[in-house]
């Protein structure tokens, strides 16, 4: 029996990924325009506190929406139909976005009328957090049903964000969620984080994130 050859191929794979969000986000910081990229698991909350970023923002900043979806195109519907420019990036079977997905779909974005692009990646907290995307920063939610336990189970997720946003803050009467722990559990993994609690619905702590957004189009 001929011998089986074995190549890890990962290694080139992701520097090649790498060496591509990098010209991304050089060329976006060139043109004045911030990539965020928006990480939850599915049911977290992505898409209602993105439209409820759009309606605070709307009127002090230009915002367009790159939206990931394995195989629809709903949520991509709704961005638009809050009147900013919105691309549906299918990924087909792929449970993230990389940086060469990403650059297609600025490309169909008026990134000269633009000074906000975000992402609204893939729901998932496993692939999202493994390819870099050209985003000058990473923010997932961490929805309140979803329990306190999640930076346990998913450690590089919430290693490599710039900002925890603790979601539906409005249902903490219905769930046992202890959110001096998972505080806790998060600055462990990442001590330079940046922990907001918000409600979508209610509007708690939505200032305070869009300050935030203000502020990193500032840095």
């Amino acid at each position: 029996m001929d011998e089986i050859r074995l190549i890890e191929v990962q290694e080139g794979i992701f520097s090649e990924n790498e060496q591509l969000a990098d010209k991304l986000r050089f060329d976006l910081k060139s043109r004045g325009v911030l990539l965020l990229n928006l990480m939850s698991s599915p049911g977290a909350g992505k898409t209602t506190l993105l439209l409820e970023t759009i309606r605070v923002l709307r009127e002090n900043l230009q915002i367009g929406v790159l939206e990931a979806d394995i195989d629809a195109i709903v949520d991509a519907e709704k961005v638009a139909a809050a009147g900013v420019p919105a691309v549906q990036l299918r990924t087909g079977g792929f449970c993230h976005l990389d940086a060469a997905m990403v650059s297609q779909g600025l490309a169909a974005l008026p990134l000269d009328k633009l000074d906000l692009v975000i992402i609204e990646n893939v729901g998932n907290l496993v692939c999202p957090a493994e390819f870099d995307t050209g985003a000058h920063k990473n923010v997932m939610i961490l929805s309140v049903p979803e329990g306190d336990d999640k930076p346990l189970k998913y450690p590089l997720m919430f290693s490599i964000c710039d900002l925890i946003l603790i979601s539906k803050i409005d249902t903490t009467s219905c769930f046992d969620f202890d959110f001096e722990l998972v505080k806790k559990r998060i600055h462990k993994l990442n001590p330079e984080a940046e922990i907001f609690e918000v409600s979508a619905k209610t509007g708690l702590g939505i200032p305070a994130w869009s300050e935030w957004l203000k502020a990193a189009l500032q840095s």
